[in-house]
């Protein structure tokens, strides 16, 4: 259990059955009146950002958060499957679960699965991937307008946007948080 006092950025706590990652927190003290803790909170299964104040002698049980490196196999339809690496166990998430997180990873690549209490809720891909692009139009000699950019179509169906001297084939290194180019490969 952790007291509301005790809130620092990063804590995930369990409210009411939903897991929450604290965001922000400010312990407050008023000219009048009890001291409260005023906290931005974001839901870690639904995604939902709230702000809500507490007590300071409040409790709530700490949520462990597992995190699990393991190797995203394949998708057939509804099911992406993933192999732990260690104990080459396999699992099956649904699409509906996964989300867009799988945007920009290509398959045998390791991504962290994030589970509270044995269920899945989210997937962590890695920071920067290398991506050949599949489709974009060509830059013509003598188009260098500054800033100027065009989209291009990577090798796992996501679309991103390119300088325009980016040519099918070359390999992309692209933020999958952003989802922006970062250079070539």
């Amino acid at each position: 259990m952790i007291s509301a006092s005790e809130f620092r950025n990063g804590v995930t706590i369990e409210i009411d059955g939903d897991i929450f990652v604290i965001i922000d927190f400010q312990h407050v003290k008023p000219g009048k009146g009890a001291a409260f803790v005023r906290t931005t909170l974001r839901n870690l299964i639904s995604g939902g950002v709230t702000e809500r104040t507490f007590r300071p002698t409040e409790k709530f049980p700490k949520a462990h958060i597992e995190r699990r490196n393991m190797q995203y196999l394949y998708n057939d339809g509804e099911i992406y499957n993933f192999m732990d690496n260690e104990s080459f166990e396999q699992i099956g998430i649904n699409s509906s679960d996964v989300g867009d997180s799988l945007k920009f990873v290509k398959e045998n690549e390791v991504v962290t699965i994030l589970s509270h209490s044995g269920n899945v809720f989210g997937i962590e891909p890695p920071l920067i991937v290398e991506l050949e692009v599949a489709d974009t139009e060509p830059g013509f000699k003598g188009d260098t307008a500054t800033g100027a950019t065009k989209p291009a179509l990577l090798e796992t169906g996501a679309s991103v946007k390119v300088p325009l001297f980016v040519n099918v084939g070359d390999k992309l290194k692209v933020d999958t948080r952003t989802g922006e180019y970062l250079g070539r490969a």
